[in-house]
């Protein structure tokens, strides 16, 4: 019995997960089956997981740190940590040896976010090329920009998501979780002129790539890369930095932490919580320059 295929498919039917998670899961564990196999055990047979220990977990682990980051090896020890649960279920195991393993410190890192002149550069100067593609692009981010939108969200909405007169949209994001988010004034009006020039048509996605199939996040990525750089604005900034941009001017304005948590669709407000240590790193420098106590010589 391949206890490998069983756990795919208990992903999928019991735990209901994406396809995209299950094959992240499944490149975990195949990573850890090929070691294993170096050690006499595996994952694949019952016998082969009850000869899994700690020790060679930990040895498992100790591998990783010389090719992957923190946050890297913390994802992989949670496929592992959940494949020995479900091994425990199954009856395969007493105990999970994953158990009694530590996860390593998160790698701390601030957002990449825009400056407000520099959002204004990127939304209000005039792009250059196939005016349906220029169009379509601003109203893109616009899009992402006034609701803080994942990149992914963006690219899946169908046109009947808006609602144009209220000036709201309909989202689904991670885990299938709905929200009703409001539109800017600016952002509705940019999408109306796209899908004005587009063409309604009979096609259900917003926003379409030039061969009129529904647009790719690695498309918007690299169209944002070619729009900043013409712009002569940060060319690493990426489509989800915009949705970082979105939490930290509002922020700034004096939005309530928990309301971007809703709008951002957070499960958890640590998470949005993030975008305070932003929004006092920038604070920090603007003190920096303009103190006269505080500015160097």
């Amino acid at each position: 019995m391949n206890y490998l295929q069983r756990f795919k498919q208990y992903l999928d039917t019991e735990r209901n997960l994406s396809e995209r998670t299950i094959d992240a899961y499944m490149r975990d564990l195949n990573e850890l089956a090929v070691f294993l196999k170096t050690h006499g055990a595996g994952l694949a047979g019952g016998d082969e997981i009850a000869s899994v220990d700690t020790l060679r977990l930990r040895q498992f682990l100790a591998t990783l740190h010389k090719v992957n980051s923190r946050t890297s090896i913390a994802r992989k020890l949670s496929s592992i940590r959940v494949f020995f649960s479900f091994a425990v279920r199954e009856g395969i195991i007493a105990v999970s040896p994953a158990d009694s393993l530590a996860s390593p410190k998160r790698e701390q890192y601030l957002p990449k976010v825009l400056s407000v002149d520099q959002m204004a550069d990127l939304l209000d100067q005039p792009g250059c090329g196939n005016r349906l593609l220029v169009l379509r692009d601003l109203a893109l981010f616009e899009l992402i920009y006034s609701c803080g939108l994942r990149v992914s969200e963006a690219v899946s909405l169908d046109v009947d998501a808006f609602d144009f007169a209220d000036l709201q949209v309909h989202v689904v994001g991670k885990g299938q979780k709905e929200r009703l988010l409001p539109v800017g004034r600016v952002a509705m009006e940019a999408l109306r002129t796209y899908l004005e020039e587009r063409g309604r048509g009979d096609v259900a996605a917003v926003f379409l790539n030039h061969r009129g199939q529904r647009m790719t996040a690695r498309s918007v990525q690299r169209n944002l890369k070619l729009r900043l750089q013409q712009l002569g604005l940060p060319a690493d900034v990426t489509p989800h930095a915009l949705r970082h941009s979105f939490a930290t001017h509002l922020l700034d304005a004096g939005a309530d932490l928990r309301v971007i948590q809703e709008l951002l669709g957070h499960a958890s407000l640590s998470t949005t919580q993030r975008y305070t240590k932003v929004s006092f790193a920038h604070l920090t420098d603007v003190y920096d320059k303009a103190h006269p106590r505080s500015r160097k010589k």
